[in-house]
């Protein structure tokens, strides 16, 4: 993940030492300190993170961006420290408001988009279609992201165990604004399919194999969806793909010697788990590889048929 230092972080958004000191100080933005985990308490008169010390996110920059806008348009920094002390109480499961939600102000009230719904902070209170329309001349909406923010914002995330469907969410934002971003369905892909939603994944490698079909990585994570799926020959034809791409693809020789292993192609599963062997010789994976050419090496004499454990 991508760390900014406090002259990186007033460059980039333009302000001012005073206004950053003055906005961590309300806990508007919680810079990282970058020997200890997790983030820092705002500055205290004694334990205080030293200022050189302190590290950013990209989360940070995009929330610096929303608060210089918001305090430029007349909301008090006050005002605004409210407004986010609620929705962090309010919305648990987001991590940076800021960051994460589309605000919402006419200068004095501020209000956010969430999940299709518009939220008044301080109260809770769902603002319906009447009010949203009696407001709409004096509300200035904050700019949407670009693909590149949600981009970076996803990989912030993603990392981070109970930020993992934001993480998701900001990747769909990516690939619905620029559908033929590589990266992102290949990352998308990956978070459905750990999160067990391998139908969905399957889509996104699909999609980044017909974007970029000389990639072994689509091909690699498309053959992997279609084995959990159990379309073993959809699975073989791409890991098959992948190998051609690069030969020297250890977990591909293994994935392909497991599904050749179920389709019942044992010639081609033994040449796999042997190269697998050849590249990787010492993981526990390597020893499951040895037990497999075992059992196929005395299926080949009739000894027994081999058995897929």
């Amino acid at each position: 993940m991508d760390r900014y230092t406090r002259s990186d972080v007033l460059r980039i958004a333009a302000i001012t030492p005073q206004q950053l000191s003055y906005w961590e100080r309300l806990e508007l933005i919680l810079p990282y300190a970058p020997r200890k985990s997790g983030r820092t308490s705002p500055p205290t008169p004694t334990g205080a993170v030293p200022r050189a010390e302190r590290l950013y996110t990209f989360a940070d920059l995009i929330s610096l961006r929303t608060i210089k806008q918001l305090t430029e348009s007349g909301v008090a920094a006050s005002r605004l420290r409210d407004a986010v002390e609620a929705l962090r109480r309010q919305l648990a499961q987001v991590d940076v408001p800021l960051a994460e939600l589309r605000i919402l102000s006419n200068g004095r009230n501020i209000a956010v988009e969430y999940q299709g719904r518009t939220l008044e902070p301080l109260s809770g209170q769902l603002l319906f279609n009447f009010d949203t329309a009696e407001l709409a001349e004096k509300v200035t909406a904050m700019p949407e992201r670009t693909p590149e923010e949600w981009f970076a914002l996803a990989l912030d995330s993603e990392g981070r165990p109970e930020l993992r469907r934001q993480a998701i969410e900001a990747y769909e934002h990516v690939v619905r604004d620029s559908p033929d971003w590589v990266e992102a369905h290949l990352n998308l892909g990956t978070l459905l399919y750990e999160e067990g939603e391998a139908a969905q994944a399957a889509e996104r490698f699909r999609r980044a194999a017909a974007l970029a079909p000389e990639s072994p990585l689509a091909h690699f994570n498309l053959g992997c969806v279609f084995d959990e799926l159990k379309q073993f020959e959809a699975a073989r034809q791409h890991l098959r793909e992948a190998l051609r791409l690069k030969p020297d693809y250890a977990d591909a020789h293994y994935n392909l010697a497991r599904v050749c292993d179920q389709l019942g192609a044992y010639a081609e599963a033994r040449t796999h788990w042997r190269l697998y062997l050849e590249l990787d010789s010492d993981s526990r994976w390597a020893d499951y590889a040895r037990q497999r050419l075992e059992v196929l090496g005395q299926a080949v004499t009739g000894l027994y048929p081999p058995r897929y454990t």
